[in-house]
């Protein structure tokens, strides 16, 4: 698994990941991810009002990157998401229902209406709505891992977001 140093502007806010992130995301929904300069590609990521994440194509992936919406949602910093095997997002009952769609965005490249409930840090659950997640892939059509993003959650333990 590769290990990225947070995002900041000292490493263009990881500019080359994003720019899989992005590219990975426009080749198989045909739909950018969002719009923003070259120049400015890793810093609008990383500080998008909407939730990233990626993960490796390990046997037990972990996650590879988190964007800051990401971040404050899963209430948990950089250095503590990176490199966390990314089934534990999900409490152990849905880790099935996780696992069977991580096999469709496989065979199919994308899906654009993934909910599913995750959990946060402090143990707080909240419900992720349309979900897009597809495949991160290199030029050569190799597949790295996987990405998702999501601008709509709600949280089920009676906090709110």
């Amino acid at each position: 698994m590769t290990v990225y140093p947070e995002p900041g502007p000292e490493n263009g806010y990881l500019a080359g990941h994003a720019r899989l992130l992005c590219n990975s995301h426009r080749l198989l929904t045909g739909r950018p991810l969002l719009t923003a300069e070259a120049a400015e590609l890793g810093r609008a990521l990383y500080l998008a009002p909407f939730a990233v994440l990626s993960h490796d194509a390990g046997a037990d992936p972990c996650f590879t990157y988190a964007n800051r919406a990401a971040q404050a949602l899963f209430e948990m910093s950089w250095s503590e998401i990176v490199g966390l095997p990314s089934r534990l997002s999900a409490e152990p009952p849905a880790r099935d229902e996780r696992q069977r769609l991580l096999e469709r965005v496989a065979a199919q490249g994308y899906v654009d209406d993934y909910s599913g409930v995750r959990i946060r840090k402090s143990g707080r659950r909240f419900r992720i709505e349309r979900a897009t997640v597809w495949n991160l892939v290199d030029a050569c059509g190799h597949r790295l891992g996987q990405a998702a993003a999501f601008a709509h959650w709600h949280a089920l333990d009676g906090a709110g977001d």
